[in-house]
């Protein structure tokens, strides 16, 4: 198959970038393996018109309003290898099966990778959570913690107590220094400093931390900013420039979510350090808009 466009991604990004090169009448074909990141959430919120809505019910819909244009074309599977081909660009599905298009959008995704305690990863998007914004104010004045994973858990732990009573587990890292234990101070976060044993809870609810020493303390929900990955690595296979940002790997793109390679450009969480549906959907549209202007112009 040939086309103007091909998208890897069919989740928010990827979607909203197809829904404005179909709308340019341009064809547009969407590979998408079916594994939104946020799959693990029960509701999303801060989106506009759909604030609290279902995320597959949201992509279901979407998906079929982008299908709806008779310039677009759906692929379900994986896309494991891209290479310049003449004046555009060949995708390979691990199938073996391979498209061409004029135009390459990835859209991708990241994958979280979460810390190996007992009771955490399945109640990821319920009550084991990484945004505040996203998945804050449905537990305002509830009891939250802090999991301890990285340089920016300092800073969550205070941006977490404007939600309710907050907890830092340490999970056995050294003491925060002088200054920033001050700042915990006077943002009331408690700092609890014993690794954390396993989460305990009835089904995805959680209920307590268990420490190494044997000792429990309330919980509600825990906050975490795990490390991610890129969910392929087609951006480098291309020779696309990626930048490290605190949790991980991202392609670098320019105001028009174009990469170093052109022709290529990128969207939502592959090109972010902070992640939200509407910046993923505000960044589909961009690097759709760009696609479509750069067939034109």
């Amino acid at each position: 198959m040939h086309c103007d466009a091909i998208i890897i991604g069919g989740s928010f990004a990827g979607l909203s970038a197809a829904m404005y090169l179909a709308r340019g009448r341009r064809s547009v074909c969407i590979v998408d393996a079916g594994a939104p990141r946020n799959r693990f959430a029960a509701h999303s919120h801060g989106f506009f018109a759909h604030d609290g809505s279902e995320p597959a019910t949201m992509l279901a819909t979407a998906r079929a309003q982008v299908a709806a244009y008779p310039t677009t074309t759906f692929v379900e599977g994986e896309a494991v290898r891209a290479a310049r081909d003449g004046d555009g660009f060949s995708v390979r599905l691990a199938t073996g099966e391979v498209h061409h298009g004029a135009r390459l959008i990835l859209a991708f995704g990241i994958s979280d990778e979460l810390p190996a305690i007992p009771g955490l990863a399945e109640r990821w998007g319920t009550s084991v959570l990484h945004c505040p914004y996203c998945h804050g104010y449905e537990l305002s004045g509830r009891r939250l913690g802090v999991l301890n994973t990285s340089p920016t858990s300092m800073h969550q732990a205070m941006l977490i107590s404007e939600w309710g009573p907050a907890t830092l587990f340490l999970n056995g890292a050294p003491e925060p220094d002088a200054a920033t234990r001050a700042q915990l101070h006077r943002r009331r976060v408690a700092i609890e400093p014993a690794p954390v044993r396993a989460l305990l809870g009835t089904g995805a609810q959680l209920s307590a931390v268990e420490l190494s020493d044997g000792r429990t303390v309330d919980a509600d929900a825990i906050y975490l900013s795990p490390r991610n990955r890129l969910n392929s690595d087609i951006a480098q296979q291309l020779g696309c420039a990626t930048d490290e940002a605190p949790l991980g790997t991202i392609v670098r793109t320019d105001d028009v979510r174009m990469t170093t390679v052109p022709g290529v450009f990128a969207a939502g969480d592959i090109v972010r350090a902070t992640h939200t549906v509407a910046w993923a959907s505000a960044d589909g549209v961009t690097a759709g808009l760009a696609a479509h202007r750069s067939l034109v112009f």
